[in-house]
């Protein structure tokens, strides 16, 4: 029953079929992975996406948790005798945490607060009195309270406003009322904290000095950025309403008239907005407010973290990488197709050294002794002044030269992952291995990297981590499941993050390639240390086999459906090769003939579309690209020049693009399009190549201006 309803609440808020829905939390409950559910039971789920379905998962997952919390409210306010038929349908039927809050805060155990006190010193009747409005002596009613710890009138009364305060911060109505109106009408303070306003570190958050504006209408860029500042001990942040207007608003709710009780009332409501309510419902607001933020934060994140895995790839190339540097360096790395190390070498071409000529020797010499068919060089220090050098001395045009991402290089060779793969090689050795290898397959190289390293998105530190790393797994798996992967040659970290696989199956898979040689059927992995039935039905259609011996184990045709391939080809007079090979073949299929009640359309369609191109990659390839040879500075520049550059990074404000001055420019959102942009994703990806113009220069703070819109 309680799943009905899920499937009732899930399928209203995202607006989805409710069968669909259903039979996708029957497939959760049986263990199917997001990726297996998507690719291979469309029947079962009217195809819904990736996207759709983790949605349904989360929310199926949030629902869960709060029939766990109303079970635990019921318990306890059962505990109490206090729970009514009444109350138990109330809770029962309310599917919003905050509300379900609200009808439990009264009977939530809390600390002995003022209001308990008062209750036990036997004041409640009193209060109960001044609530109701019509002694015009409360001073003389209580009188009659005054005894025990209750020393005089004052505190007999003052106690009873306790109680009627706790009332009316817990009340319902009141409380709704208080959101409402922060909703409408709340402002975010940012402040100097005035000791520390003029350092250094807090010169980063000036713009946030003074700032006030309306919540609602806050980015969460701004957010984020005035949090952190208050983290750091440089701003006071705070979250308010006009206090007065809404104190009055409220005492409306609760006084009745102008009598000496009255007075009391009203003094114990302002006493209730601003020691209780106000206060609850500002962190409430607050929280919430940074759970927004982080969610756009995340989705920024996630967006740019999908384009930089499925970034168009060089493929199996003997490439040479290169990490730059002044003073330390270039390190020079030569690899092979497989991405393995054949030789790496140090040149100093440029200042204190600038042995140019031996650079020159050495370069040459290994591009024709390597057979090097391109060139990684790392964007980060020296970046633009190696690309020069190297532009001058190789044909480019023969051994194509591109500019990769450094982000997480130097992570990835401190890392135990690095250490594994080459013991005997120091950190700038393997740095430029990961240079090297991001060029030929960007996906396969950064699984290696905490995703928070990649240098993408904005304020990755400050949003929730739990919620951020979730996220970011998730996209890596939808990716490499999206992609397929190698079985014979992929790493352990990037079998981890196939369907059904996981760090202890993907370990167990290397062990048994490395005892038992390359595989040579998906069939073969049942053979695989603690891979049963399940596991290999979640991972089999995402692991690929070149030149096995079925030729569908190279396809993403799951072993499932094989039976129907090779009925097909049957009915042709054919072997499944010749399926694969002969168009004409595949046209003079009829695909109603194979549909039962367990395979339809969908996934014939998907098995026709492999068969015509058998594991192919979904990304693009690679193109070359060249900053304009003008400008190699920031004092360069000039406002006016339009220039070539690279999208680096996206943020909700804009783009960052890469012109080749050692300083990434700001094309603000503003400047994107000639339309108003909601999201800079609708406009660049990440690594796009674009033109922008520079329209303003700031070389005292580094700064750089550009625009997209105004390029004619």
């Amino acid at each position: 029953m309680e799943t009905e309803t899920f499937v009732k609440l899930i399928a209203e808020r995202l607006q989805l079929n409710e069968k669909s829905i259903a039979n996708t939390l029957k497939l959760l409950d049986n263990g199917n992975t997001i990726p297996f559910i998507a690719r291979y039971r469309k029947e079962a789920t009217n195809s819904l996406n990736e996207v759709e379905l983790t949605l349904i998962s989360e929310e199926y997952a949030r629902l869960k948790d709060l029939a766990k919390r109303k079970e635990t409210v019921l318990r306890t306010i059962a505990e109490q005798d206090k729970l009514t038929d009444e109350l138990e349908q109330r809770i029962r039927l309310c599917w919003n945490a905050t509300e379900l809050e609200d009808i439990y805060l009264p009977y939530k155990p809390k600390r002995r607060t003022r209001a308990q006190v008062a209750r036990e010193q036997g004041l409640e009747p009193l209060a109960q009195i001044l609530l109701q409005q019509r002694d015009n002596n409360p001073e003389q009613t209580a009188r009659q309270f005054v005894k025990g710890d209750v020393k005089d009138v004052e505190a007999a009364l003052k106690g009873a406003q306790d109680i009627i305060a706790e009332q009316v911060s817990e009340n319902e109505r009141t409380r709704q009322f208080l959101r409402n109106t922060f909703r409408r009408q709340a402002m975010i303070c940012s402040k100097a904290v005035k000791n520390k306003m003029d350092t250094e570190e807090a010169a980063k958050f000036s713009d946030y000095f003074g700032l006030k504006e309306p919540l609602k209408r806050c980015a969460g860029n701004r957010l984020l950025a005035m949090r952190r500042g208050e983290a750091a001990g440089f701003l006071r942040v705070s979250i308010a309403v006009d206090d007065d207007e809404t104190i009055a608003r409220i005492q409306q709710h609760y006084v009745k008239g102008n009598g000496r009780s009255s007075q009391f009332v009203a003094e114990a409501v302002e006493d209730a907005y601003k020691r209780l309510l106000c206060p609850s419902i500002e962190n409430e607001f607050a929280t919430l407010s940074k759970e927004q933020a982080d969610d756009e934060a995340i989705d920024i994140f996630v967006k740019n973290l999908r384009q930089l895995l499925m970034a168009p790839l060089l493929g199996q190339k003997r490439v040479m990488g290169i990490d730059p540097g002044f003073r330390t360096g270039c390190k020079v790395v030569c690899l092979d197709r497989q991405g393995n190390l054949l030789h790496h070498d140090v040149i100093y071409p440029h200042p204190p050294q600038r042995y140019r000529g031996q650079a020159t020797v050495i370069i040459d010499e290994l591009v024709g002794e390597y057979d090097i068919e391109a060139i990684a060089v790392g964007n980060g220090t020296a970046s633009r002044e190696t690309r020069d050098f190297i532009e001058s001395i190789v044909d480019t045009s023969t051994v194509p030269l591109y500019v990769v991402s450094e982000d997480g290089a130097s992570i990835y060779s401190a890392s135990e992952i690095a250490r594994r793969e080459f013991p005997d090689e120091d950190v700038t050795v393997r740095g430029a291995v990961s240079i090297a290898r991001r060029l030929m397959d960007p996906l396969a190289e950064l699984v290696k990297i905490d995703a928070r390293n990649l240098g993408v998105g904005q304020y990755q530190h400050d949003v929730d981590q739990g919620k951020l790393k979730k996220s970011l797994d998730q996209v890596v798996e939808f990716c490499v499941n999206t992609v397929g992967v190698n079985v014979n040659t992929a790493s352990e970290p990037l079998l981890t993050y196939v369907s059904g696989l996981g760090p202890a199956l993907a370990h167990n898979v290397v062990e048994y390639r490395r005892e038992h040689g390359a595989f040579r059927s998906r069939n073969e992995l049942k053979n695989v240390a603690r891979l049963g039935a399940n596991a290999f039905q979640q991972c089999a259609g995402f692991l690929r086999i070149d030149n096995g011996d079925n030729p569908l184990d190279r396809s993403a045709v799951h072993p499932e459906s094989y039976g129907i391939v090779e009925r097909m080809a049957a009915d042709c007079g054919c072997t499944v090769q010749d399926l694969i090979d002969r168009k004409d073949l595949r046209q003079g299929i009829q695909l109603d003939k194979y549909v039962t009640a367990a395979v339809g359309m969908p996934t014939l369609k998907d098995i026709m579309t492999e068969l015509e191109k058998p594991g192919r990659d979904p990304r693009q390839r690679l193109e070359t690209f060249s900053f304009d040879r003008r400008v190699h500075e920031i004092d360069d520049l000039e406002v006016g020049m339009v220039l070539p550059g690279i999208v680096t990074n996206i943020t909700k404000f804009g783009a960052f693009v890469d012109i080749g001055v050692h300083q990434d420019g700001l094309v603000h959102v503003s400047q994107l399009a000639r339309r108003y942009v909601k999201d800079p994703t609708e406009v660049v990806k990440l690594h796009q190549q674009v033109q922008v113009k520079v329209i303003e220069v700031d070389t005292r703070r580094h700064r750089i201006a550009l625009s997209m819109k105004q390029v004619d």
